[in-house]
């Protein structure tokens, strides 16, 4: 494997989920974050959880073929693994409730 490739993180992505659920994390209590369409370069120094309440985005892990993209958009809850570098290609403008599992900063972009 390459240095710095991402393959083997993966994005898990959990397609509508119950109010209930969304209630029991506490999403509405979440920091909120949200982009415009555009082609974003992140990496992830800590795993995020975040739930989009609108918005569509096509992820590509670095160092992965173009198959390996993931898809996700509005009511999608979706976890992002520590140290993923990849692009985001926001199709529709991102509003999202986040949060972390540690201390780390929030994803920068990369040069």
């Amino acid at each position: 494997m390459a240095a710095g490739s991402s393959s083997n993180l993966r994005i898990i992505v959990q397609r509508n989920p119950s109010e209930s659920q969304l209630s029991e994390l506490g999403i509405k209590s979440w920091p909120k974050w949200g982009c415009s369409p555009g082609k974003y370069q992140l990496k992830f120094d800590a795993e995020e959880t975040c739930y989009l309440v609108r918005g569509k985005v096509k992820v590509f892990p670095k160092g992965s073929p173009e198959t390996d993209a993931v898809e996700f958009g509005a009511g999608d809850l979706v976890v992002i693994p520590k140290g993923l570098s990849c692009t985001w290609d926001v199709s529709i403008a991102v509003d999202k409730h986040y949060k972390f599992d540690s201390s780390s900063p929030p994803p920068s972009p990369t040069s």
